[in-house]
């Protein structure tokens, strides 16, 4: 086992995808922070509060896995816990452009902080959170692709927007 890794994102919502990524990161890393961005200009539908309690109770059984947000640069939060290595999530081929200029662009501002990135299982490749807001927005079962409490709080959330 290496060192602590990093693991950012937005998280809006948690899906078997990110949860997935944080197993597979588990199988590389002594321990994995899952840090939670408040990032406003992605417009989320939950309130950091509310991405980092379903966080939490999806890596509940996961030992070494800690959830925490975070807000502006995340080589800041990385350097604030001596954290050397961030894991990114490559699901298609469309998702590696801006992973790669992040990538590089964290690494001309923090040299010393390396970017590993990681696949899903092919089975969860083609989720993200984005489209399946849209598909909840629209009344769709998202039971395959999120856990039940998740798929409990989207349903709220679009209940109250109608």
């Amino acid at each position: 086992m290496c060192q602590v890794a990093i693991y950012p994102g937005t998280f809006d919502p948690v899906t078997y995808g990110h949860i997935d990524l944080i197993k597979r990161a588990q199988e590389i890393f002594s321990d994995v922070i899952v840090a939670v961005a408040h990032n406003p200009h992605k417009n989320p539908l939950f309130s950091v509060e509310q991405r980092l309690a379903m966080l939490k109770k999806a890596t509940v059984d996961l030992k070494g896995v800690e959830v925490i947000e975070f807000d502006g640069l995340v080589i800041d939060f990385a350097r604030k816990h001596k954290v050397k290595v961030l894991i990114r999530g490559l699901r298609m081929l469309s998702d590696f452009e801006y992973e790669f200029q992040m990538a590089l662009t964290n690494r001309k501002l923090a040299a010393d902080i390396e970017t590993i990135f990681l696949m899903p299982h092919e089975s969860y490749s083609y989720i993200s959170s984005k489209l399946l807001k849209e598909a909840a927005s629209l009344g769709a079962d998202l039971s395959s692709f999120v856990p039940d409490f998740v798929k409990k709080a989207l349903k709220e959330k679009f209940s109250k927007q109608t």
